[in-house]
């Protein structure tokens, strides 16, 4: 089996060309554009499509980096949202399998979340998961996070394309995260100390 090195960056303004190559004209996730955490329904729903990805574009061009991107040599072939928990309000909701813990307030800037992971049709299955939740990491770390935290699919969750954009548990474990709660059934609360 072939491993791939996968190089990973923040996604600063100068990158926006390369997300815009890999989410495609339409965007991901039905043209959320990785907005879906950070407003409520009743606005984001509105502005899918268009809308959502000239609001993320304004928001990669206003700083800080929202997330990581990681390549295969020249081509983009994923995406992590990766950042402080108050930048994405809806992830911190009490009915979330993600709502923050006592100790891990969203207000504090320097508890983070890994909340949504998109990967490149054709590099899916490569490890690309991985190596961006490992470029977070070491964002976050550089951003002065004290900790990152995680709600991603249980190994016994049935799944779908469509809800691993949370990741799968095993990338996490194999990263360091331990689990802190359970909120929701198949959907662990997991945290790494940086």
């Amino acid at each position: 089996m072939t491993v791939i090195a996968f190089r990973v960056q923040p996604l600063t303004p100068e990158r926006w060309p390369d997300l815009e190559d890999l989410f495609g004209p339409k965007g991901p996730c039905y043209g959320c554009w990785c907005n879906h955490f950070r407003m409520p329904q009743k606005q984001r729903m509105p502005l899918l499509g268009e809308g959502a990805r000239r609001l993320f574009e304004e928001r990669v061009r206003k700083g800080p980096p929202p997330g990581v991107l990681a390549y295969d040599g020249e081509t983009c072939v994923g995406w992590l949202q990766a950042g402080p928990r108050a930048h994405v309000p809806e992830w911190n909701n009490p009915r979330r399998a993600s709502t923050p813990l006592p100790d891990a307030p969203a207000e504090d800037e320097r508890n983070w979340a890994a909340s949504c992971f998109f990967v490149r049709k054709g590099w899916r299955g490569k490890g690309v998961t991985a190596a961006l939740l490992d470029g977070a990491i070491a964002f976050a770390r550089e951003s002065g996070a004290r900790l990152l935290e995680a709600a991603p699919m249980d190994h016994e969750f049935k799944r779908s394309s469509e809800g691993l954009y949370v990741g799968p548990e095993r990338v996490f474990l194999r990263a360091g995260f331990i689990e802190v709660a359970r909120q929701k059934p198949g959907r662990p609360l997991m945290r790494l100390a940086i």
